[in-house]
Order: C-alpha cells, then sequence, then structure tokens
C-alpha cells in the first residue's frame, strides 16, 4: 500500500518535506570549501616569501581578496548551518529560540569581522 499508515493517509501526516534544503546548502558549502581551501593552500605555497608585506600584497590584489573573501562566506555560513541543525535537533524547550539568536549573533559578527579585515586590506592597498 505503501505511503504509511491508514489513519495517517487519512490526516495528510507524513514528512516535513523541509529537510532536504539544509541538506543540499550543507553540501554545497562543503564543496566549496574543499575547493577554496585548496587554492589558498596553493596560493600561500606559490607565494614568493611568507613576510607580511608579500601576504599583505596579495591579500590586496584582486586575485587574493575575492576567493578570500568567498571562503570565509563558506565557512562561515557552513559552520552555521551545522550547528543550526544540532540546535533544532537536540534543544526542545524554550532556550531554542535563545540559541538559534546567540548563534546568529556570533556567525554574523565574526564574517562580518573577517569581511572588513579582508576588504580593508584589499581597498587600502599594499603598504609602505
Amino acid at each position: 500500500m505503501g505511503n504509511g499508515t491508514s489513519i495517517g493517509r487519512v490526516r495528510g501526516l507524513g514528512s516535513a518535506k523541509a529537510g532536504a534544503h539544509h541538506f543540499w546548502q550543507q553540501r554545497l558549502t562543503a564543496v566549496s570549501n574543499l575547493v577554496l581551501m585548496l587554492w589558498l593552500v596553493l596560493s600561500i605555497a606559490i607565494l614568493p616569501a611568507y613576510d607580511y608585506d608579500t601576504v599583505y600584497g596579495w591579500v590586496s590584489s584582486a586575485w587574493g581578496a575575492v576567493p578570500l573573501l568567498l571562503l570565509a562566506t563558506s565557512v562561515f555560513y557552513h559552520a552555521k548551518i551545522g550547528l543550526q541543525t544540532v540546535i533544532e535537533d537536540y534543544q526542545h524547550d524554550e532556550t531554542r529560540v535563545v540559541l538559534l539568536v546567540i548563534l546568529n549573533l556570533v556567525y554574523g559578527a565574526g564574517w562580518l569581522l573577517a569581511a572588513f579585515s579582508i576588504l580593508r586590506i584589499a581597498f587600502t592597498g599594499t603598504p609602505e
């Protein structure tokens, strides 16, 4: 017969049809994290030197700043989705809403700090 029990079919109960969205976002951000982390490791490996001025100059270029900003966005969003899923699955009382608000504030602030730092270096140019 399929589709659950007879009473479930009558009541229209079944899958919530809401879990696939976060599942796919988590997988897509995981793939983007993998690709962008590989880019980061290779980019740092081919730098001519590892002193402050060289790394600062690399981040101030568009080839360094744009993927680095994408990496920060992807990593923060991936972590936020993962912890949000843990909170939603295991926290069932009124503290659930408080934890979700704190999660959004902490990860929003972390991403904002990372984005501001990258953009500040990118728009101020190389140090003198």
